[in-house]
């Protein structure tokens, strides 16, 4: 850490026991002292410095014994609306960081639509501005969080008379306001990870408007690439999560270890360990910019390991493979996937892996053009405007 950064720690423990005091408070000033995202700008929570001293600093807390953050308790503020705030939003905006990161202020993200999931750009919800206000109508689907969120980060088409990408703006939305209704989707699992959301005439105020009008596929690709690095490029020991749970399963039961099994769990953990070892170098190359494309390998790659751990210790736990931790519809849930869940959870649940964040098949196609950038397939609904593209 730079004397810079040692300081700033060094003052936020003097000024807070780190045994006693409670995590939102401590939270809080540790915001304030710009220790929350070191990379972010000053007043947003950091110090406008490189973005691999943060791990410095969360050692350096967590050897102090200070409360951390909990990931769980705001992961789509957390992981790609923080960001988006910070490079696009106003002054009046940024201001709504510091409960974001205390997770005082739940966040959802107001995206996908029933007739606009892959094909984002194509979605139909409209926002019509009158003077200083927006009326915004339409549906949004696969909102995970909404049930929970003070805020929603939504994209609704302001001109459809321009090709779908250009028609397009973001808007913060109050979830708690007149108009929004949110209701429970059930799933394979009998749980209900996900939301539709419905708005029918809902009021924002154009100081609510996030970015400039037209520009919100810019400012949603902000958010989308966060999302696919924090689902598919984050730091993990060797041999976590799933990979963990199937190889302390591989070695604990010889009765199961077959030939075939044994070329699977090697190739299983080869990959694995690979796709470990590039997380770690695109973080360090992310320390210096923003993610990238490159953030759509990640979750293709993770989304393949995981499905294919999953299903390897859904076969090799025999009978076992058949339980399940209830088959009564239980509550909205954040995340039912965890190698602490039954076999039979898990292996449903697995097939949402390579569809949320970005199908695995679409971020091929990113990769294909904003990568590789080979030629493009000929297509019509990109330079029409949108309400003249057969829907």
């Amino acid at each position: 850490m730079t004397e810079q950064v040692e300081q700033a720690v060094a003052n936020l423990l003097a000024a807070h026991d780190a045994g006693s005091v409670d995590r939102q408070t401590f939270l809080g000033a540790r915001f304030d002292a710009g220790l929350a995202w070191i990379h972010f700008p000053m007043g947003c929570g950091g110090l406008g410095l490189p973005r691999e001293q943060q791990a410095q600093v969360e050692a350096a807390l967590a050897a102090a014994g200070a409360p951390g953050v909990d990931p769980a308790a705001n992961p789509i503020g957390l992981g790609m609306v923080a960001p988006t705030l910070a490079t696009h939003g106003s002054q009046e905006q940024r201001a709504l960081l510091r409960p974001l990161f205390t997770a005082e202020h739940v966040w959802c993200q107001l995206f996908s639509e029933p007739g606009a999931g892959s094909d984002l750009a194509g979605l139909a919800t409209r926002a019509v501005r009158d003077g200083d206000i927006w009326t915004i109508t339409g549906q949004k689907v696969w909102t995970s969080y909404a049930h929970k969120a003070r805020w929603g980060l939504l994209l609704a088409r302001t001109d459809p008379d321009v090709p779908k990408h250009r028609g397009l703006t973001c808007f913060i939305v109050d979830m708690h306001g007149p108009g929004v209704e949110v209701r429970p989707l059930r799933q394979l699992t009998g749980q209900a990870e996900f939301n539709e959301v419905f708005l029918t005439s809902v009021q924002v105020p154009d100081s609510m408007r996030l970015g400039a009008l037209g520009a919100g596929w810019q400012v949603a690709n902000t958010t989308l690439m966060n999302e696919r690095v924090s689902i598919g490029g984050g730091a993990a020991p060797r041999e976590a999560g799933f990979v963990g749970s199937v190889m302390d399963l591989w070695r604990s039961r010889p009765e199961v270890r077959t030939a075939s099994g044994h070329e699977r769990i090697v190739r299983l953990w080869i990959d694995a360990e690979v796709a470990r070892l590039a997380n770690e170098r695109s973080r360090q190359i992310m320390a210096a910019g923003q993610p990238s494309a490159d953030g759509s390998g990640a979750k293709i790659v993770f989304a393949d390991i995981l499905q294919r751990a999953t299903r390897l210790r859904w076969e090799l736990s025999g009978i076992d493979g058949l339980q399940y931790d209830t088959w009564q519809p239980e509550p909205t849930v954040a995340h039912s996937l965890s190698p602490q869940r039954a076999p039979a959870v898990n292996y449903l649940r697995m097939r949402a892996a390579s569809i949320e964040g970005g199908t695995s098949e679409v971020l091929r196609g990113v990769i294909a053009d904003r990568v590789l950038e080979l030629p493009r397939e000929p297509r019509q609904d990109t330079t029409l405007p949108w309400r003249e593209v057969p829907r």
